[in-house]
């Protein structure tokens, strides 16, 4: 039986966009299906995103933090200044909706998604780096989430900043903190690392029922935002890998590292967001929709930026032997 929800687990790591767009499909045929996904209920379902990813994190996660702080520094910096303030231009840019405008800033405010774990090591990134930023990012977040949100959107709408401190902390920090407690004292047990083998898995059924509460109750706000919606998301995510490897560059990372903190930027805590603004800017039904549509849009383009850097790889190595064949 553990093996079969083994192979599920990784099949669902695998194809999360995949997954993720049917059950946003389903949703919208057949609302009633996640009416059950909201308030509290949803609350819950992130907190199990965030303690699987705490489940994965041993002492030497940890250690990265203090082992490699240039790195973690320059990701942080990256993480909390590029997302943001790319987010606010393109709200006033596009002269985007209220509602559309927080939601895109809320989702640029929010710590790096779980998933870019994953898409790094696809593409043979650094993925200690990748669980260091995202481990960094993810700490940090009940100040700068809150606090970024309050500078960048505090004179359009009303930020409670010390609420969504307090929702940060519980949805994030208290079950990573959970996950990371139990794996430092049964890590090693068997029957533990068999649990945790399925754990990912778990993360994607949990997004896809995020996404699912959240067009149970404003699915037909998807097309009734129009296109900007769907352009002001894809800019944002796709401008956000640039800058990221850019950062990369210019600071002299690695290949492999350019690759980590591209994806570390680009992919945000959508299901945070998510959370965050059916929470907090209930009147403002259109910033859930506007995370809800980042958490299937980076899942995918992750998956497909991850497959470029590989397939890149694979014509940089094919061609430097066409090169030594020629010599």
């Amino acid at each position: 039986m553990m093996r079969i929800l083994q192979r599920i687990s990784r099949l669902l790591a695998s194809q999360t966009s995949i997954f993720v767009i049917l059950v946003a499909i389903i949703t919208f045929l057949r609302p009633e299906l996640f009416l059950w996904v909201r308030g509290n209920t949803q609350t819950v379902v992130l907190g199990i995103i965030m303690l699987t990813m705490g489940m994965t994190l041993t002492p030497d996660d940890f250690k990265i933090l203090l082992k490699r702080p240039w790195d973690i520094f320059i990701g942080a910096v990256a993480q909390y200044t590029i997302m943001p303030l790319l987010a606010f231009g393109l709200t006033k840019l596009l002269n985007l909706p209220d509602g559309i405008a927080v939601g895109l800033i809320l989702v640029g405010c929010c710590p790096g998604g779980v998933s870019s774990n994953i898409m790094s090591f696809l593409c043979r990134g650094d993925v200690a780096f990748s669980v260091g930023m995202t481990t960094a990012s993810t700490l940090l977040a009940p100040i700068m989430t809150p606090l970024l949100m309050l500078k960048l959107s505090g004179n359009t709408v009303d930020v409670n900043a010390w609420g969504m401190f307090q929702s940060i902390l519980i949805v994030t920090i208290l079950p990573v903190g959970i996950g990371a407690f139990a794996n430092w004292f049964w890590g090693r047990k068997e029957v533990y690392q068999q649990l945790c083998s399925v754990m990912p898995g778990v993360s994607v059924i949990g997004l896809a029922c995020i996404v699912g509460g959240v067009i149970s109750y404003n699915g037909a706000s998807f097309f009734t935002s129009g296109i900007t919606i769907f352009i002001a998301i894809f800019l944002h995510n796709s401008l956000g890998y640039i800058l990221g490897y850019w950062v990369g560059i210019g600071t002299g990372m690695s290949i492999a590292k350019r690759r980590t903190i591209s994806l570390e930027v680009g992919m945000q805590n959508a299901g945070l967001a998510t959370n965050l603004a059916s929470k907090h800017f209930a009147a403002l039904p259109e910033a859930a929709v506007a995370a809800a549509v980042s958490c299937v849009w980076h899942s995918i383009s992750g998956t497909l930026l991850a497959g470029l850097f590989v397939l890149f790889e694979r014509w940089q190595e094919l061609k430097k032997k066409n090169q030594e064949i020629v010599k």
